[in-house]
């Protein structure tokens, strides 16, 4: 590996593994309207949010962090105009107050905050529009949460709360040049490998710290339908039961609105909790070292990102799949899996799971990523003891890398109808209810 090469991948990790509060969709909607606020320099009198599609299903059904329990585009831009810190981006509602929230509710009832359904733009497409006193501001995130593609007050771009509208010069999409499209399974296992520890250590010490506390809170608290407490209740000393269990508890706090920062990945925190924590769960079972945990935990990550690639930000291949493809990948490598077996354990999770349909943040999210993880882990043993899907075998391709793009496609292409359904069935567009 050149140093190159290795500087790509810690790029890419240093990109990804950022912390956020709450779910990443109503948090990039409070985002924008915390800048849109900003840069109109006073309180709106009113505001106007047009969402893509994936930003209405993953807000509708998830509770808004430190909003005293309320839900929908509506709260989250309303709580975000009047108690958003823009500054501190994914974690912007951190700061809300007690009277920020009870005024809240009364604006969102009173009309305060109209939503629009935005038409030919990006799955992952938020633009604000905030009026006061004859003066318009507008906030616009495109393709990644944090990426904000236009910020003007009365037609004039501005800066706000040190934020100005990107330029097209690194990729457009709010990334700092890290080239994603250069991993490879062989690349991400190299570096895993030749990885200097200290050169990632504070930041996947992080991931698992932060993680590891909404998920310990998920299972000592009763959170969304407490999938993680079910699980470890059913068999507490199964290792396979309790890796699965600390995921799906931290997504239980987190979905429903548990006010602790996560570490992200792909975008999600959901995903940067699938990728940490069964891999620490394994790691303490298996009495791995600090140094082999941390390098568990950067073959996670990255496969996930590596998997994700393909399939896009949002779309209707539930996330949590790439992510447990990931955790699959970094138990491998704690059980003493050879490469080939670590390429296996991918192509096994997603022959069996590669098709869980993401309709929206919600509860239910720990449940499907409890099966993912449960699908990653027994895609990993299969791996380990030489008993694999074989090419043809569905859309397993002629090797892991072909498997990976056939999964993509299905996701970033032959979902989007399923995805456009999804939507106009959680909208009401479309009545199911005469079959």
């Amino acid at each position: 590996m050149t140093p190159s090469e290795y500087d790509n991948h810690v790029a890419i990790l240093r990109e990804e593994l950022v912390c956020a509060l709450g779910c990443t969709e109503p948090i990039a909607v409070a985002y924008a309207a915390a800048l849109a606020r900003a840069a109109l320099r006073q309180r709106p009198e009113s505001l106007v949010v047009a969402c893509s599609g994936n930003i209405i299903k993953n807000v509708k059904s998830v509770t808004v962090p430190n909003s005293g329990g309320l839900r929908g585009i509506e709260a989250a831009a309303t709580l975000g105009a009047l108690g958003g810190d823009p500054t501190r981006e994914l974690e912007v509602l951190q700061a809300v107050q007690p009277q920020d929230v009870e005024r809240t509710k009364e604006l969102v009832d009173a009309g305060f905050c109209d939503v629009e359904l935005a038409e030919g733009v990006p799955n992952l497409y938020v633009r604000v529009v905030a009026r006061a006193q004859g003066h318009e501001a507008v906030a616009c995130i495109e393709e990644r949460h944090t990426n904000v593609v236009e910020l003007t007050l009365d037609g004039e771009v501005v800066t706000a709360a040190g934020v100005t509208q990107a330029t097209d010069g690194e990729g457009g999409d709010g990334r700092s040049g890290a080239r994603r499209e250069d991993l490879s399974l062989k690349s991400i296992w190299e570096f895993a490998h030749q990885l200097e520890v200290t050169d990632v250590d504070g930041l996947i010490s992080r991931q698992i710290e932060l993680n590891q506390n909404i998920s310990r809170e998920g299972l000592s608290g009763r959170w969304g339908a407490n999938i993680g407490s079910t699980l470890l209740h059913s068999r507490p000393n199964d290792i396979s039961c309790k890796a699965r269990a600390a995921a799906a508890a931290g997504s239980d706090a987190r979905m429903s609105g548990c006010p602790l920062p996560v570490v992200i990945n792909c975008g999600s925190g959901n995903q940067g909790i699938t990728c940490s924590q069964p891999v620490l769960e394994y790691a303490h079972d298996l009495w791995s070292s600090h140094d082999d945990l941390v390098r568990a935990v950067v073959l996670s990550d990255l496969t996930a990102v590596h998997v994700k690639y393909f399939i896009g930000e949002l779309s209707a291949f539930c996330g949590a799949v790439s992510a447990s493809c990931g955790a699959g990948a970094g138990i491998c490598y704690l059980r003493g899996g050879s490469f080939a077996q670590y390429e296996a354990t991918i192509v096994n999770t997603l022959a069996n799971v590669g098709g869980i349909v993401c309709d929206g943040a919600k509860p239910s999210c720990a449940a499907k990523i409890s099966a993912a993880v449960d699908a990653a882990i027994l895609g990993c043993d299969m791996a380990l003891s030489d008993d694999n899907f074989l090419a043809g075998d569905g859309l397993v391709g002629r090797n892991a890398e072909e498997t990976i793009r056939s999964m993509g496609y299905v996701g970033r292409v032959g979902m989007h109808p399923t995805d456009v359904e999804i939507l106009n069935i959680m909208i009401g567009k479309t009545d199911v209810s005469e079959g």
